[in-house]
């Protein structure tokens, strides 16, 4: 076992609450969690404050923006950081976004399976011009419903076509 030696500091109780909070949640004692946090600072300090990715269950996701939208989110993380007094940074930003993005639709889809006679077939993704009845081919999306007289070229409202 590595030589230890104690390290005391007097902290806020709001931080106190933090790191106890944080400690118990990754079921940590107070000196394994303190030396894991400390180990990590170190190891940013020396990456020039990038935090490096060991852990194997995180994938990258890149993709290039427009830079009318770059600034748009540059200026949006400023306000927020001027707003909070905290600096939000763009990797926060962005999967805070996606988290919401796809709660909400998790939601859609759980509020679709427990009421499924609300959805009409549009909603669940049938094209009402692709529903075929009396066995007829299914009718072009162009086409005019049943019932309803189409005007042939030539007559008022369609013009006539030069390429006979």
């Amino acid at each position: 076992m590595a030589t230890t030696k104690n390290l005391c500091a007097q902290i806020s109780l709001d931080l106190h609450q933090k790191i106890s909070d944080a400690r118990e949640a990754a079921g940590l004692t107070t000196a394994q969690y303190i030396t894991e946090l400390l180990t990590e600072y170190f190891k940013m300090k020396e990456n020039g404050g990038n935090i490096t990715m060991t852990n194997n269950n995180t994938r990258t996701l890149a993709f290039q923006i427009s830079e009318d939208l770059f600034q748009r989110i540059k200026t949006h993380l400023e306000r927020e950081t001027q707003r909070t007094g905290r600096k939000l940074t763009q990797r926060e930003f962005v999967l805070g976004l996606i988290e919401e993005a796809l709660e909400a639709a998790e939601r859609q889809v759980g509020e679709a399976s427990q009421n499924p006679e609300e959805h009409t077939q549009e909603e669940a993704g049938a094209n009402p011009c692709e529903a075929q009845s009396g066995g007829d081919a299914p009718q072009p999306p162009d086409t005019p419903s049943q019932g309803g007289v189409e005007p042939r070229e030539g007559e008022e409202g369609l013009p006539v076509s030069q390429d006979k």
